[in-house]
């Protein structure tokens, strides 16, 4: 270890006290106008800053200058001692002894860096190294954390497919091909299912302090399954116990069977609920209802029913809703058409060659192509895009197109919002209760069994109330954050967008007032934007 840094020293005469400064060596680097001061600020010895300021920005070679014409005591070899912020390591500074004066020990350098608050982790060569050939004015480290051992985070790798967003394909002629969707994943007993590889656990490290430094916390994985499904002894791997098909929702993976419609659903079969997916060979009547914790296939059309679907609800021909149909899916709902009907995807997207005045929301995407390609009248909202080939009509039918918010937080933010004055008309009531009642007890009045009742019975819900508003208005306050940060979400019009359309990206509205073609709406600046195409 050689000295290549520039350093000082204090030499001490008849006619005062000088400082040596040494030029650096090389590629070294000059003695810090810092060092130099906190060195004699330290030994209280008075100077001119400025001087010595210039002189270290000049000097080229071995150079004196007088500090004072006082001669200060005589020092040894003294250091300074700096840990990092992330107490990862320690360096030590040391300054030569004024001329003539002792060095440290080893065991006085160590000593320094533990007052210095060093307790762990000494680079004993590198010790070794210092005291066999000084090195001054240059930080040297000499302490360093032993790091943790990260872990590894659990992993669980499935063997079907997850990934459900898969579109219908578009043929030559412009139409949909709802026949070959590969949106269910068939399995069969015994198939494989997934695999986990469990997480490993980090080892922590000790920084320079003596104190532990924690390794990231990983993230434990277990595999989660329904009914049907089995897991090997050691717990890692799943494998299906039955012919059927299988999803992943919420982590968790399902094997359903399918229940076969061979006729409508009508009179003749009842409402029908199923643990699995339901497959309707023909059409869905009036009035009637289907509950599916799967998929729902509808080869017919659906007329004014209702159709739940813990997965996806793919109808061939699509819903004639009257103003009364429903489909209502966790997953992507895939319809020939929708007119007149209520459609909301919970976590996925809604695609169709026409919606006509239906109320339609989305997790992600509204697609909307095939040979029509319209959206007219109603309300179509979702988070990211709208697509269609034209919106409105040339009658200038009222059609509202949202995207930006996802629509099942703004339904729960306004759905919540309706319960606070509720909420609160029910509480002034219990409290008017409790004034009357608590002022006849004041007054002296003996009240009945049922009035000491009710009375208990309003101050218990007048708390419950005030509990229920204080969670609201958190949940509010969370809901309008998420609401907020969605700046993003298109509107893309391959055709004509018609006057009397609400655009509406992250609450920036525009309306439509002339007709206009080949457009992209999106939101920037907190404006409603027109890219034409």
């Amino acid at each position: 270890m050689a000295q290549v840094n520039g350093y000082f020293r204090i030499s001490i005469r008849d006619n005062g006290t000088y400082i040596v400064i040494y030029p650096p060596k090389e590629d070294g680097k000059p003695v810090r106008f810092d060092l130099v001061d906190a060195y004699l600020t330290k030994w209280r010895i008075g100077y001119d800053k400025k001087t010595v300021s210039d002189a270290l920005g000049k000097i080229k070679e071995k150079t004196e200058l007088r500090l004072t014409a006082e001669k200060v005591h005589p020092m040894d070899e003294s250091a300074i001692v700096t840990i990092d912020t992330n107490h990862t390591q320690a360096e030590i500074i040391l300054f030569p002894p004024a001329e003539g004066r002792a060095l440290m020990s080893r065991d006085e350098i160590i000593g320094e860096l533990v007052r210095g608050g060093v307790k762990y982790g000494l680079q004993e060569e590198r010790l070794n190294e210092l005291m066999t050939e000084r090195v001054f004015c240059t930080p040297i480290v000499l302490a360093k954390a032993t790091p943790p051992i990260e872990g590894k985070d659990a992993k669980i790798t499935y063997h079907f497919n997850t990934d459900l967003t898969a579109k219908p394909k578009l043929l030559e002629d412009g139409s949909v091909d709802f026949h070959t969707l590969d949106t269910i994943c068939p399995v069969r007993a015994g198939d494989l299912l997934a695999e986990l590889e469990p997480a490993v656990q980090g080892r922590p490290g000790i920084d320079v302090c003596g104190k532990p430094i924690r390794p990231a916390k990983v993230n434990n994985l277990i595999l989660r399954h329904a009914n049907r499904i089995h897991l090997s002894e050691d717990g890692l791997k799943m494998y299906s116990d039955v012919n059927g098909h299988v999803s992943l929702v919420d982590d968790k993976v399902f094997v359903s069977d399918t229940y076969e419609v061979p006729v409508d659903v009508d009179s003749s079969t009842g409402d029908i609920t199923c643990e699995g997916n339901v497959l309707v060979k023909g059409n869905v009547r009036t009035g009637f209802k289907i509950e599916a914790k799967g998929n729902v296939i509808v080869n017919g059309v659906v007329e004014g029913a209702e159709i739940r679907a813990g997965g996806q609800i793919i109808l061939m021909r699509g819903i004639q809703g009257m103003s009364r149909g429903k489909l209502i899916a966790d997953g992507n709902i895939i319809s020939k058409f929708i007119e007149s009907a209520e459609v909301i995807s919970k976590y996925g997207y809604v695609q169709s060659e026409a919606i006509m005045h239906s109320q339609v929301s989305a997790k992600t995407d509204v697609i909307v192509g095939g040979k029509k390609g319209f959206i007219t009248g109603g309300s179509t909202r979702c988070s990211q895009m709208i697509e269609a080939k034209t919106v409105g009509s040339n009658m200038g039918t009222q059609t509202l197109l949202e995207v930006g918010v996802d629509p099942t937080i703004a339904e729960e933010f306004r759905r919540l919002e309706k319960q606070i004055p509720e909420l609160e008309a029910e509480r002034e009531s219990a409290t008017q209760n409790i004034v009357l009642l608590a002022k006849k007890l004041k007054q002296g009045e003996q009240l009945s069994v049922e009035k000491l009742l009710l009375l208990k019975q309003s101050q218990k819900r007048v708390a419950e109330i005030d509990t229920q508003i204080e969670e609201i208005d958190k949940r509010l306050d969370e809901l309008q954050d998420d609401m907020e940060m969605k700046e993003n979400g298109m509107i893309r019009v391959s055709q004509t967008a018609y006057s009397g359309c609400k655009i509406t990206i992250s609450g920036a509205v525009y309306y439509v007032k002339s007709d206009i073609s080949h457009t992209r709406f999106v939101k920037e600046r907190g404006d409603v934007k027109l890219d034409v195409y």
